[in-house]
């Protein structure tokens, strides 16, 4: 199963964005699913994972602001992100992670604007 993601753009800050994934077939048996970052000249950052009992973990700087879900039905994981910041401009990915199924697939760019 391969995850391409949408929905990144311009956004001021202390706006708001949703993306997208959506994924190559069923997500109904994949465990956990994960958002991904990043920024220019650093790593790969972890930001978010669903299992799929709907248990949600966050990375420290995103808790309280963003919001992960997913839709089985739909074969989609969103990721909600309110009250951006300059430093939430990254390139954000989805990807599997229990089990990992695919490599890193289309990502999309979100920049904040300060």
């Amino acid at each position: 199963v391969q995850l391409q993601a949408s929905g990144g753009g311009l956004v001021q800050a202390g706006g708001s964005l949703r993306l997208s994934c959506s994924a190559s077939g069923s997500i109904e048996s994949i465990n956990i699913l994960g958002w991904f970052r990043q920024a220019p000249g650093k790593q790969h950052e972890l930001v978010a994972i669903i299992s799929n009992l709907g248990s949600k973990e966050y990375s420290a700087p995103v808790k309280g602001r963003f919001t992960i879900s997913r839709d089985n039905a739909r074969n989609t994981v969103y990721l909600q992100m309110n009250s951006l910041k300059p430093e939430d401009t990254a390139v954000y990915y989805c990807k599997t992670v229990l089990p990992v199924t695919s490599g890193w697939g289309r990502g999309t760019l979100v920049t904040v604007s300060s």
